[in-house]
C-alpha cells in the first residue's frame, strides 16, 4: 500500500485513458479490465474529463466509463479513490489543449463530479499549466473547489519544482499528489520526485512504461522494445515475469512516495501491472538496472 493523502491506495495505480480515447476497447472489455484491476488490489483509478475519442466522442466520457465500471462491480468500492483532471481538451484532429481559466476550471470540476456521481471529487488535479493565464490564477480555483467540498484533495500534473512550491503555497496540505510524465525513459523529473519525497506528496507517474512499452499519447498502444533498456528485459527473463512488471517494481523501489499508474486496455494488462506491487527487486537487480 502506499498514502495519496490520508487514503491508503494499492501501491500500483489503474490509468483509464486507453480506455476511452481512439482505439479504445469496447465497453464489455473496457468494463472487464477495470473489474480485473480492482480484483487484483488496485485502488486508484486515475482519468480526466479529456480522456474521450476527438471524433465521435464528448467530454467527460472516461468519466462516466469509470463510474459505470464502479457501479456494476460486485465487490467492495468504498476503499477506491477516483482521481481525475481538468483543464485540458481534445481538438477534431486529435491534438490537445490547455485551458486554466479558474471559472471553466470551476465548472469543469462541477461536471466531473456529476458524471462519477459523487458529492465530493476524491482526488482533482490541475491537468497542465496554462501559459496564457497566472499559475497562481489556476490554482485558486482548486482552493476554491476545495473550500466549496467540491474536491476533498488536490494534485498537479505536467509541473516542475517552481510551480510544486507554488501549488503547496496556495493548497497547503491538501495539495497531495503531482502526476508527471517518468519512466526507465523519461527521467527529467527526478528534481520533482524527490520534492515530492521531501514533502510527502505522491508522486504518480503517468506513461511509466516509457521504454518498455509505447504511451497511448504516443500514438500507439502495442508493445514496443527499446534496445537501450534491454536490463529490464534481461530481469524479466530471469524472474520469469513480463518487463513491464519489472519496470513497475523498478518505479516503486525508488521511492515510496511513487504510485504508477499504468496504463491499460485488457484484463490481462491490468493484472499484470497490478502484480507488480508484490515483486520485490533486489540490490544486484536493481543496479542493474541503474538509478
Amino acid at each position: 500500500m502506499r498514502y495519496v493523502g490520508d487514503v491508503a491506495v494499492g501501491a500500483v495505480g489503474l490509468g483509464a485513458m486507453p480506455l476511452s480515447i481512439e482505439g479504445h476497447p469496447d465497453e464489455a472489455r473496457a468494463v472487464a479490465t477495470v473489474h480485473a484491476a480492482l480484483d487484483a488490489g488496485v485502488t486508484l483509478i486515475d482519468t480526466a474529463d479529456s480522456y474521450h475519442a476527438p471524433a465521435g466522442g464528448a467530454p467527460g466520457d472516461g468519466e462516466l466509463l469509470v463510474a459505470r465500471a464502479l457501479a456494476a462491480y460486485g465487490g467492495a468500492r468504498d476503499r477506491v479513490l477516483v482521481a481525475t483532471k481538468g483543464g485540458r481538451g481534445r481538438t477534431s484532429d486529435g491534438g490537445w489543449t490547455v485551458d486554466g481559466d479558474p471559472a471553466r476550471l470551476r465548472r469543469a470540476a462541477q461536471a466531473s463530479a456529476r458524471r462519477l456521481g459523487v458529492e465530493a471529487i476524491g482526488l482533482y488535479q490541475l491537468h497542465k499549466p496554462d501559459p496564457a493565464v497566472p499559475y497562481a490564477e489556476s490554482l485558486g480555483a482548486l482552493r476554491d473547489l476545495l473550500d466549496a467540498g467540491t474536491v476533498r484533495m488536490a494534485g498537479v500534473s505536467n509541473v516542475d519544482v517552481a510551480q510544486i512550491r507554488l501549488a503547496r503555497e496556495i493548497l497547503g496540505d491538501r495539495l497531495v499528489s503531482v502526476q508527471n510524465r517518468w519512466s526507465p525513459a523519461v527521467r527529467d523529473s527526478e528534481p520533482e520526485l524527490r520534492l515530492c519525497a521531501e514533502l510527502g506528496l505522491a508522486f504518480l507517474p503517468w506513461s511509466p512504461l516509457g521504454g518498455i512499452s509505447r504511451s497511448s499519447l504516443d500514438g500507439a498502444s502495442a508493445q514496443a522494445a527499446d534496445p537501450r533498456f534491454g536490463a529490464f528485459h534481461r530481469v524479466a527473463r530471469e524472474r520469469g515475469v513480463s518487463p513491464q512488471r519489472v519496470a513497475l517494481a523498478w518505479a516503486l523501489a525508488r521511492s515510496p512516495v511513487v504510485v504508477p499508474i499504468p496504463g491499460a486496455s485488457r484484463p490481462e494488462t491490468a493484472r499484470d501491472s497490478a502484480a507488480a506491487a508484490e515483486l520485490a527487486l533486489d540490490g544486484r537487480e536493481l543496479e542493474l538496472l541503474g538509478p
